[in-house]
C-alpha cells in the first residue's frame, strides 16, 4: 500500500476528487481479468479438461486473494456480530463493464471468498510449478488466513495443518549469518506457499521501522541483523532504521505479501493457545525461532499459560512480519481482543495523532474519484 501522510496519520480522506487509488484500481483490475478466465475458459478450443479446470480454479483462488485483500482494506473487521450490515466492497463476478457497484456486505464478501477457495481446490495440484500460481497449498493458506480475520479458530488450524502438510520448509536464516551470497530470490523461495506483492511502489527511501519493532526483535535476532539497516543505507537518507530484506531478493521495494509457511505455523501456534494448547503453541515458535537466530544465541521459549503462549505468538507475528504489511491486518483484527487492543500514537510534523481501538479510520475510505463516477457506491463511516 501506497503510505502518504494523510494514511499515516488517519485522516478522513487520503485522495483527492481526480486522483486515484493504486491498490483500489489494481485489484479490481485482477478481478476483472479473472472473471474473464472464469467465464470463458471451459469454452476454449485449446487444451485439455483438465487443464481447463484447473486454469478456472486458478482463477477462483486469485479472484479469493483480490477479494481478501479489498476486504480487509476498505471494510471494517470481520464482526460475526455486524458483519451481515457492515459494509465491504462491490462484488463482481462477471466481466461486465457496466455492473452496478454497491457494496456488498463484510459477510457476503467473506462468504464468496471462502466460496471460491473451496470450489477451487480439487482442480489444483498440490504445489505449483511457479510459486506465483495457484496450488492445493495455497488454497490451503489462503483459507486458513480468511477463518482467522473471522474468529474461526477450528477451521484456520485445520487449513493451516493442511497447507503445512503440503508445504512446510523454513528459510534458515543461520545460514546467511555472515554472507548474504545466495538468499533466495522470491519465485524460488521456499518458505513463499503463494507469491503476492504489494500493490504500489513503497517510496525509495525503504520502509521505516517502528522504535518498538526493534526494541521487540533484540540486538540478537537475525531478522533484526540481516533485514534491518540504518537510513543512511537508503537513498535518500532518513532518521532511524529501514527494512531490507527485499533487497537481497533483488526487487528494490517489492515486498511479499502471500502467504508463506512461517505465517501458517503462527497461525496453527495462536489457534492452539487460543485452545488452552500451550505446549503447541510454543514448540512451533521455537521451531520458527530456532531458525532465526545463531544457535549459541538461542535459548528456547519454555510453556506457561495459554494467554502466556498467545502473547508470545502475537509478538512472534509483530517479529516475522514487519516490513510487509501485513501488520495493519493483525492490529485491526486484535482490536477484538481486549488483551491486545491498543491505543496508537503518532507524531508527524510536531503534532500527535490518535488511533483507538476499533476505530472507523482502521478502513480505508474509497476515492472520492470512484463515488462520483459510480454514486451507487457509499462512502465508509469516517
Amino acid at each position: 500500500m501506497w503510505i502518504s501522510a494523510a494514511v499515516y496519520t488517519w485522516q478522513a480522506q487520503y485522495w483527492g476528487d481526480t486522483q486515484g487509488d493504486i491498490d483500489w484500481e489494481k485489484l479490481y483490475k485482477v478481478i476483472y481479468t479473472v472473471n474473464e478466465v472464469i467465464a470463458g475458459v471451459m469454452d476454449s478450443k485449446n487444451g485439455t479438461d483438465a487443464e481447463k479446470q484447473q486454469l478456472y480454479a486458478e482463477a477462483l483462488v486469485h479472484r479469493a486473494y483480490a477479494y481478501w485483500c479489498l476486504v480487509n482494506i476498505y471494510g471494517p473487521q470481520y464482526d460475526s456480530a455486524t458483519a451481515a450490515k457492515d459494509l465491504g466492497v462491490p462484488v463482481l463476478l462477471t466481466p461486465d463493464l457496466y455492473a452496478p457497484l454497491n457494496r456488498a456486505s463484510v459477510a457476503v464478501v467473506y462468504d464468496r471468498i471462502i466460496t471460491d477457495l473451496k470450489a477451487a481446490v480439487d482442480a489444483l495440484p498440490n504445489l505449483p510449478d511457479y510459486n506465483t500460481r495457484p496450488s492445493k497449498a495455497a488454497a490451503y493458506a489462503m483459507l486458513a488466513r480468511t477463518y482467522l480475520m473471522t474468529r474461526d479458530f477450528t477451521n484456520a488450524r485445520s487449513y493451516a495443518e493442511q497447507a503445512l502438510a503440503l508445504q512446510n520448509k523454513l528459510l534458515d536464516l543461520r545460514t546467511y549469518a555472515n554472507s548474504v551470497t545466495g538468499f533466495p530470490y522470491r519465485l524460488v523461495d521456499p518458505e513463499v506457499i503463494f507469491s503476492k506483492i504489494n500493490a504500489g511502489a513503497y517510496p525509495f527511501a525503504g520502509i521505516q521501522i517502528d522504535t518498538a519493532v526493534l526494541s521487540l526483535l533484540g540486538t540478537k535476532d537475525l531478522r533484526y541483523t540481516l533485514f534491518v539497516k540504518p537510513g543512511a543505507s537508503f537513498f535518500p537518507a532518513f532518521t532511524g532504521f529501514g527494512y531490507w530484506r527485499q533487497k537481497y531478493s533483488r526487487e528494490t521495494n517489492t515486498v511479499t505479501q502471500g502467504p508463506g509457511v512461517p505465517e501458517m505455523m503462527l497461525i496453527k501456534a495462536e489457534c492452539a493457545a487460543r485452545t488452552n494448547d500451550a505446549a503447541t503453541a510454543t514448540t512451533i515458535l521455537n521451531t520458527i525461532r530456532g531458525y532465526r537466530f545463531r544457535t549459541a544465541d538461542y535459548v528456547a521459549l519454555t510453556p506457561g499459560t495459554p494467554q502466556q503462549a498467545l502473547e508470545a505468538v502475537v509478538n512472534e507475528r509483530k517479529r516475522e512480519f514487519f516490513g510487509t504489511g501485513l501488520r495493519w491486518f493483525d492490529q485491526k483484527r486484535l482490536n477484538k481482543d481486549a488483551a491486545f487492543a491498543k491505543t496508537v500514537v503518532r507524531r508527524f510534523k510536531g503534532v500527535d495523532y490518535t488511533l483507538e481501538p476499533n476505530s472507523n479510520r482502521y478502513t480505508y475510505p474509497i476515492g472520492p474519484k470512484y463515488i462520483l463516477l459510480n454514486p451507487e457506491i457509499e462512502q465508509s463511516a469516517r
